[in-house]
């Protein structure tokens, strides 16, 4: 057990799972802590805290939250544990059972690890601090340097949706943000920090604005009705100078309004790039997961992008194997998928929650089926990505270059989303050029990359 009087010689390791939104909130933490002294550990060195913010939306991702945490106690015992995210607000308990846990916050708290931590360096008495979701009522803003070029800016938090599979609003509490106002703030100190494009992140984005959190004369913070939108939102931030690129994380159908995608397809800073989560090609298992939309709903949208923006990239989420799906179910949405003009999809095998209401659908799926039907949405995946990054071989697209590893070529990516390699200079890391796409080159990961090569063509992020 480390035994400072002052923060001001401790060092700290950050091991971030799961979404892009606690990558964002990870570092704000780490911002709060260097702010009180406390430094980032370098390689080779031993920390004295190790902050884990945890995911659970799967039961293997609990799995590896639980090995990590062990794993880093066997490496570095005398460091001290604070266990944060949505596997310490779900299982708190197991969470503070685990040998080198000192600290133990649930989602809303991880702006006051801080505080968490001069309390556990004065009582050494393991604290745990988590809270029921339905009284969430924070919203801590949150924006990170991810890797290298791009920020992610976390402008909403909490889902109120309940699908039946999901334990996320339990784990995240009710939809609530900040105004836009504050949101923009944030965005404005990214773009003074340099930052050329920021990925809006949130549990469910395009319910921004349905509550906000503000402060009470009393010092708490509490929940009122908002008036504003992410269409809003979105308005304002396309205004902030400095700011090249946006990029919309995922978004539900239903809240992927008209409006909003044509407002991307006349924006110069909102990139031709969606990710929307369909989760199943079937209305019956639509109904059964509590999806708030059908298959009608989410091929308009598809196809009101492909018409408004021809060469935007479309990434779907897809759950395979729910409880319901049975074969006829299964093939029913395979083609529905096969049918869509989308560019990739993000595969996940439906993993088996405590205390969903999934559980109560009879119908089950073996795990040899579940493979087999996600190996067949694979192929289909394969085909509709290879099939979308030829039709733009030969053209020129914008690129932002960042450095890559020692002695590989610089790499980034289109404006849809494509990436890409290309031999430039190290002095256009950070920098929007026009590239032209010349091949597509496998990767020893089974994997594959273009590549590219630096055009005359001045870039311009407008080409949509």
């Amino acid at each position: 057990m480390i035994d400072k009087g002052t923060f001001g010689t401790l060092k700290a390791l950050y091991h971030t799972f799961g979404c892009k939104l606690n990558f964002a909130e990870t570092s704000t933490v780490a911002r709060q802590f260097a702010a009180e002294g406390i430094t980032r550990v370098s390689a080779g060195e031993k920390p004295d805290i190790i902050v884990v913010n945890t995911c659970s939306v799967t039961e293997l991702a609990d799995k590896k939250c639980r090995q990590t945490i062990r794993s880093y106690h066997r490496r570095y015992p005398d460091a001290d544990i604070i266990v944060t995210g949505c596997y310490a607000q779900l299982k708190p308990e197991e969470s503070a059972s685990l040998e080198g846990v000192a600290v133990v916050a649930g989602n809303d708290r991880k702006a006051d690890l801080t505080t968490f931590l001069h309390n556990w360096l004065e009582t050494r008495s393991p604290m745990r601090f988590v809270k029921p979701s339905a009284s969430i009522a924070d919203f801590t803003p949150s924006c990170s340097r991810g890797d290298r070029t791009r920020y992610f800016l976390k402008v909403q938090d909490g889902c109120d949706y309940w699908c039946t599979y999901c334990t996320i609003p339990a784990a995240r509490g009710r939809s609530r943000s900040a105004t836009v106002a504050e949101i923009v703030t944030q965005a404005r100190e990214a773009a003074a920090d340099g930052a050329k494009e920021i990925v809006i992140t949130g549990v469910n984005i395009g319910d921004f604005g349905k509550r906000i959190a503000i402060s009470h004369p009393s010092g708490k913070r509490i929940l009122t009705k908002g008036t504003e939108t992410f269409l809003d939102l979105i308005k304002e931030l396309d205004n902030i100078e400095g700011i090249e690129r946006y990029r919309i994380s995922s978004i539900e159908p239903n809240l992927l309004t008209d409006e909003i995608i044509e407002f991307c397809a006349g924006s110069r800073r909102f990139m031709p790039h969606f990710h929307i989560p369909l989760q199943c090609g079937s209305d019956e298992v639509l109904r059964l997961m509590h999806r708030h939309y059908d298959t009608t709903l989410f091929r308009h949208k598809i196809e009101r992008i492909r018409q408004l923006i021809p060469h935007a990239f479309i990434g779907v989420d897809l759950i395979v194997g729910a409880r319901g799906e049975t074969d006829e179910e299964f093939l029913a949405s395979k083609q529905f998928v096969e049918s869509l003009p989308i560019t990739r999809l993000h595969i996940f095998p439906y993993s088996e929650r405590p205390g969903t209401k999934a559980l109560e659908i009879a119908h089950t799926v073996t795990q040899e089926e579940k493979h087999r039907r996600v190996n067949e949405m694979l192929r289909i995946s394969e085909q509709k990505m290879h099939g979308f990054a030829r039709q733009f071989i030969g053209s020129v697209r914008p690129v932002l270059l960042e450095h890559g590893k020692s002695g590989a070529p610089m790499s980034g990516f289109t404006d849809n989303y494509l990436k890409v390699s290309v031999d430039a200079p190290a002095e256009l890391d950070n920098t929007i050029v026009g590239v032209r796409l010349l091949e597509l080159i496998p990767t020893d990961i089974g994997d594959w990359h273009l590549r590219g090569e630096l055009a005359e063509r001045p870039a311009s992020n407008s080409e949509k």
